[in-house]
């Protein structure tokens, strides 16, 4: 207890349960005064305190302020001894700062200090620091990261979140929308002239068929340039590839026989193939928990672009006057692949200089915003680097795979994603809800023809069930980035969309009208729609590190796009106007993509669970060591013999910033 009648602060007593660290020299000693000193006489006059204040009162009076004391003491620089810490045997006392007093001089230094603060605690523990009662506790060598002080205010955080939205996020959107118009809007053209215009002489039956699988054939081929979003410049990347698909599209329209059209779709399919990497290159912009979200607001341009082709579409028919007649100059199929395919040649014009290859380089983006940016993926970067490489509760590699990992190469730490079952089980299914989302949006004009509507009404009725795509999209994805989770989304989607094709697949057999066919639709587009968004999303949210991400989405893309190959041959003329089998095909692949995705969800809980066990054991570990570390740092400075000797406090570490593969 203290004594009024001394001078200077006095030893804590026991009964205080508090252990400080630090005691200022004398005045006339003291060199002047720096901004870490500062901070670390203010941590210690609020740790302890002579006047007797009870513990709450001191946690009540500095609660208002925004800092963490151990964070204080782990600065290593203005000659501060790496890994002092402020400690209590019970509690552990925190005292705040304002915001802009936590700033570092160089933000680079605070990977640094936090690295060193623990490394010097380990060192210290081993080099015999004791607590009071004379035993060596045991300090947790990779302990979790710990929770840091907030360099920058919330609100800054939302106005850059929200900045990315505009300017970035909806830029990317509209070159998805173009793309896919380029992709799809050949079964708009197949009903407005074209398979008559092109057929070669003899005729071959199954030349649209070859025309959309050398687009997917490409697509796969190159496939590989998803990863090339993290090595050349993104500006300049996108350029390129969208100049290239632009011209490919717009030059479909000269085309004057089907192997020339093939040629071109396939030049198509390649641009295409590398644009597909957007939602990893969108990782390095948002958090885990925010991806979906954007992920959807990239990908529901799919089916809003398919609306406005077949919108489009219906448009030139009614003013040319119906589908196969010249309209002058150029005839319809003609005109649309010009109208369509022109705006991807002016959109890579303004990509050039609006797409920033890094946050730090986002030129709409204030010199604050850019710090904000980059601060605040810092935190996530290091958890997912923190973050186990194998699932330790089904590997017997045990604690040593993290920190084996650490030491690899980016090349072999991105390997290490073909060795875990999260990538091969999302390309699994993205490759069976590919089968219906490369085939419904190509062959619906032709399958509504065949019902008995007119080119003209097709291409009309084939709009709506996209656009309310385009809407379940962006509902299903938001609801799932707020419960931060993605499987029960999947299933529940994957199951609508098998159902929808099910009434398809069973309508000649009982007897259904077209009205019910037409109805069937919009939850068969709705569902696989959704799954395919939530399924890349998924994907990479669970991948470790930038590296493992990468591999995993090529793997994912690799894989997945092997289903158009598939689908773009489900719908014959053969099979016309019923479509038996394709549809049947197409309710049994949706399916199986909500069984495997049960599954994942199943075997990524067993995990959690595993890291949950294990990491509870480390919990009190860690606590442990950081008392003793405390202790015994308090007892080189001669306070810490005084402290006491009953027990030992445990401090539990939160859970906050540890890594856990999404459900």
């Amino acid at each position: 207890m203290s004594s009024s009648g001394q001078d200077g602060p006095t030893p804590p007593s026991s009964s205080t349960s508090q252990v400080s660290t630090h005691h200022r020299p004398p005045p006339h000693a003291q060199p002047p005064e720096t901004m870490v000193e500062m901070k670390r006489r203010i941590s210690a006059t609020t740790s302890t305190n002579s006047n007797g204040e009870s513990g709450s009162d001191r946690e009540s009076d500095s609660s208002d302020l925004g800092l963490d004391t151990h964070e204080l003491g782990h600065s290593g620089r203005d000659g501060i001894p790496l890994g002092e810490v402020t400690a209590s045997t019970t509690t552990t006392t925190t005292t705040r700062l304002p915001i802009q007093d936590v700033e570092d001089e160089d933000e680079d230094d605070d990977d640094h200090s936090l690295i060193s603060s623990r490394d010097s605690t380990a060192r210290e523990a081993r080099h015999g620091n004791e607590n009071a009662s004379g035993r060596l506790l045991d300090v947790r060598q990779t302990p979790t990261p710990r929770r840091r002080a907030r360099k920058y205010a919330r609100d800054e955080e939302d106005s850059v979140v929200r900045k990315f939205d505009r300017k970035l996020v909806l830029f990317l959107a509209a070159l998805y929308l173009v793309s896919f118009l380029d992709r799809s809007n050949i079964g708009n053209a197949r009903i407005a002239g074209m398979e008559d215009d092109l057929q070669t002489d003899p005729p071959k039956k199954d030349w649209y068929e070859w025309a959309l699988s050398a687009f997917y054939i490409s697509y796969i081929a190159f496939e590989w340039m998803s990863i090339l979003w993290r090595i050349v410049p993104a500006h300049v990347y996108v350029f390129a590839i969208v100049m290239a698909w632009g011209l490919a599209a717009s030059l479909q329209s000269i085309t004057t026989s089907y192997p020339q059209l093939v040629f071109f779709r396939a030049v198509l399919g390649a641009g295409e193939a590398a644009f597909a990497g957007v939602p990893f290159y969108l990782s390095f912009f948002f958090k885990r928990e925010e991806l979906a979200y954007r992920t959807a607001m990239f990908i529901s341009a799919a089916p809003l672009a398919t609306s406005v082709a077949s919108s489009v579409a219906w448009l030139i028919l009614r003013v040319a006057g119906g589908g196969g007649n010249d309209a002058g100059v150029i005839t319809p199929w003609r005109l649309l692949f010009l109208i369509e395919g022109m705006p991807s040649v002016v959109l890579a014009v303004v990509a050039w200089h609006k797409i920033p290859d890094t946050p730090e380089k986002a030129s709409f983006l204030t010199p604050r915003e850019r710090q904000v940016a980059k601060w605040r993926l810092k935190d996530e970067k290091k958890m997912l680097a923190a973050a186990p490489r194998g699932s330790p509760a089904l590997d017997t590699a045990g604690a040593n795979a993290a920190e084996k990992s650490r030491t690899k190469s980016k090349a072999l730490a991105g390997l290490a994603a073909l060795r875990d079952p999260g990538p091969w089980l999302t390309a699994a299914m993205l490759f069976l809800a590919n089968m219906a989302y490369s085939s419904l949006p190509v062959f619906l004009p032709t399958v509504l023809t065949d019902m008995g509507y007119s080119p003209l009404e097709a291409q009309g009725m084939a709009a709506p069930p996209y656009l309310a795509s385009f809407l379940s999209v962006l509902a299903v994805s938001g609801f799932s980035d707020a419960s931060r989770s993605r499987s029960p989304y999947i299933v529940s989607s994957a199951m609508a969309s098998s159902l929808g094709y099910l009434l398809l697949a069973t309508s000649e057999r009982l007897g259904f009208g077209d009205s019910v066919r037409y109805a069937a639709v919009y939850p068969a587009a709705m569902g696989f729609f959704n799954v395919v968004t939530l399924t890349i999303a998924w994907n990479i949210n669970n991948g470790r590190g930038t590296a493992e991400r990468g591999v995993g989405f090529v793997l994912l893309q690799v894989v997945g796009q092997c289903g158009p190959l598939v689908g773009t041959r489900l719908y014959p003329k053969e099979e016309k106007p019923y479509y038996t089998k394709g549809m049947a095909t197409c309710c049994f692949a949706m399916f199986g993509a909500a069984v495997l995705a049960w599954g994942l969800r199943m075997w990524l809980s067993r995990v959690n669970a595993g890291l949950d066990l294990e990491e509870g054991t480390g919990d009190m570990e860690e606590g442990r060591g950081l008392v003793a570390s405390a202790a015994g740092a308090g007892a080189g400075a001669g306070a810490g013999a005084e402290s006491g000797g009953g027990g030992l406090g445990v401090v539990v570490a939160g859970r906050e910033g540890r890594f856990r593969f999404m459900l």
